[in-house]
This record gives structure tokens, sequence and C-alpha cells, in this order.
């Protein structure tokens, strides 16, 4: 029996790693051995973190995205199969990636096709950036990120609109009628990661279909260049340590912070991640998301103790990651000007590692004109 890809793309804070994290659950609880692969420009990842939680394994691809190092994505794929037994992987690639179809399912059609089968590409849409879109509208992105999100959306062979738990159903519905009707030869499917909504549909879609890459997009490098560029990127990991401190709180005021700095210089934030391990083993942790304005907060998971109930403990690691559009050097100096004001004079904080960067030019290993039978 061969074992099956799935790729899941969409730009950033679209929820990608929530559905990855959901979807490898419910495969698992129905027996199956699931590997996930998780992809950034640079290492220190949340996604790894949270996901190394899920009972699936799990492997990062960092420093490119897939496209630039195939061969690092597929080394991956195959590690997860001979040494895992997987028999589904699910990877999510760098937000900021488009081209998926031609640099990464063509390739796998054309160099793994008796290895293992390639599933429809999935592209994961945040409710708000997709009627953004539709309306011909750019929620404060720059013109050159917002084709990325066109350019994701036209290669899809499925688009998944997610958070509908944050609409209405009437709401739902009408968007997901005029998303089919703008894209006509996609499947559309709405679901939502925090209530599982529409997860069994989708994953019967992924895991019983295998045309995979049937649409190419035509992508302008240069302007896919620059939509990279225009965000900083930051991944960094601290040691934290206090004599009682409520981390879950911590989060909360962290983030509500970063995201008050960010609104009022006008900048647009793709996201800003952070998870919080705590306890002596770090058994415990809790997640927090910014993809927006401060509305768009969420907090999830709990540091707790064994009567689970809500504690404070002393020793943390916290590892943040932020995607907005300014000079890395500045998004560097406000985070790490927060991450002081949180800790006061209550914690003591270290830098594990630090990695500030704008994405370079990508220059993929294979790139298809043509879909591979």
């Amino acid at each position: 029996m061969q074992a099956r890809v799935i790729l899941v793309g969409g730009f950033l804070g679209a929820g990608k790693t929530s559905l990855l994290f959901e979807a490898a659950n419910k495969l698992t609880v129905n027996g199956k051995r699931v590997g996930l692969i998780t992809n950034d420009q640079a290492p220190e990842l949340v996604d790894t973190t949270f996901l190394e939680r899920t009972s699936g394994a799990v492997k990062e691809v960092s420093g490119s995205c897939f496209c630039c190092n195939y061969d690092g994505f597929t080394d991956a794929i195959l590690h997860l199969i001979k040494k895992q037994q997987a028999e589904i992987i699910i990877a999510e690639p760098v937000g900021s990636c488009t081209d998926l179809s031609a640099t990464i399912l063509q390739p796998l059609k054309a160099h793994f096709g008796k290895e293992f089968a390639v599933s429809p590409l999935t592209v994961l849409v945040d409710p708000k950036r997709l009627s953004d879109v539709l309306n011909e509208e750019n929620s404060g992105l720059h013109p050159s990120a917002v084709y990325i999100i066109c350019k994701q959306i036209e290669e899809a062979d499925i688009i998944a609109i997610s958070k509908i738990d944050l609409l209405t159903p009437e709401e739902a519905e009408d968007l997901r009628i005029r998303t089919a009707k703008k894209w006509p030869n996609t499947t559309v499917l709405t679901l939502s990661s925090r209530t599982r909504e529409g997860l069994d549909e989708w994953l019967k879609e992924v895991t019983s279909r295998d045309e995979a890459g049937t649409n190419l997009a035509e992508v302008d490098y240069d302007i896919y260049a620059e939509g990279e560029a225009v965000l900083g990127w930051l991944n960094v990991t601290f040691e934290l340590k206090g004599t009682s401190v409520n981390w879950n709180s911590f989060a909360k005021d962290l983030l509500g912070a970063l995201s008050q700095r960010f609104d009022d210089l006008n900048a647009a934030v793709g996201h800003v991640k952070l998870i919080i391990e705590a306890g002596d083993d770090f058994e415990d942790f809790v997640i927090g998301n910014l993809t927006g304005k401060k509305e768009s907060l969420s907090i999830r998971g709990n540091v707790k103790n064994a009567n689970n109930s809500q504690v404070t403990l002393s020793k943390g690691k916290m590892t943040l990651n932020a995607r907005v559009q300014m000079e890395p050097e500045k998004l560097e100096k406000i985070v790490l000007e927060e991450v002081a004001n949180a800790c006061r004079t209550d914690i003591n904080s270290k830098i594990l590692a630090l990695k500030c960067l704008s994405p370079g030019r990508p220059n993929p290993t294979y790139r298809y004109n043509y879909v591979v039978k």
C-alpha cells in the first residue's frame, strides 16, 4: 500500500498548523500512522514544537521553502515513511510560499509516482483575507503580498475556508458560494479546527482523491520575491525564570503589547506565534497567536498543576515567531523591548537562539510548466 502525501498551503495566519494538529490526532485515533513536516526560513519554529505534542512523528525543513529545498523535503518524506512507517504525511510549507503546483506537486508525481500517492493541493484561507481578496481590498498588506495570496488560491485543487466558527452559518455559506463562483475549477470547503466542523469532509477529500496539482498559476517571480521581502521574519527562543509566574497571563499580555505596537505603527501582521513550555520537564504549554489586528489574538492550552487548576510556575521556555510588514531590524527591536517589558524585574530572560531576516528571492529546484499525469 502506498503512503500518501498531503500538502496544505496558505498564507501566514490561515490556521495551517492547527489543521495539521487536529488532522493528525483524528487520523491516529482511526488507526493511521501519521507523519508531519513543517517548514520555515529559519529554525526555532513554534509549529514544530507544538506539533511534536501530537502522536505523529514530526520533521522540520528549515532554511528555505520546500520548493527551494526540494531534496530536503523529499528526504523528510522518505524518512517518515521508512523510519517511522508513516502511512499519511501532511506537510505545511512556508506561509509566504506559492507556485507549489509547479515546484512541488509536479516533481513529486514525476519522481515518486510509484513510491507514494500525492493528494490534491489544499490551500487554507482565512475568511477575512479571502473576503478582502474577493472585494479587491488588501487588509493593510503590501500589494505584492496580496499577490501571493491570490496566486496561492489560483493554484489550489481544494480551497478550504478556515475559522468558520468566527462566522454565522449564513456568512460562511455566502463566502463559499462567492469563492466557488470566482474559482469554478476548484473544490471549495469550509472548516474550523477549533470546533472540528468540516474536518471529516476535508480528510475524506484528501485521503481518497489522487488528482494533485491540476492547476498551474502564472507567477511573476519579481512580484513574488517582493511580496516575501516586505515581511520582517523573526524566530527567537528564550529561557525564562521567575519566582512565581502565571505563564497563561504572561503569554496573553505579551501578545497584547506586541499587537498594540504593530497597530500603532499600522504594520500589517502576517502572524505572531508563541509557545511557552513550563514545569520541570516542560510538560505543560500555552500557545498564543496573533494573525492581524488585536482582536485576532487567541490563546489555547493552559499551564496547570496536578489538580487541573491554573498554577504559577517558576521556569519556562518560550519560542516566538513573528512575521510582520516592517524591516527585520525594527521587528527584532520591538519584540525584544516588549519581552523585556513583560518580564519586568520579576522574570530573568536569556536568549537561547535568535534569527531575524527578510526572505531572499525564491529559486525553486524544479519548476514544471505542465501538469504531470
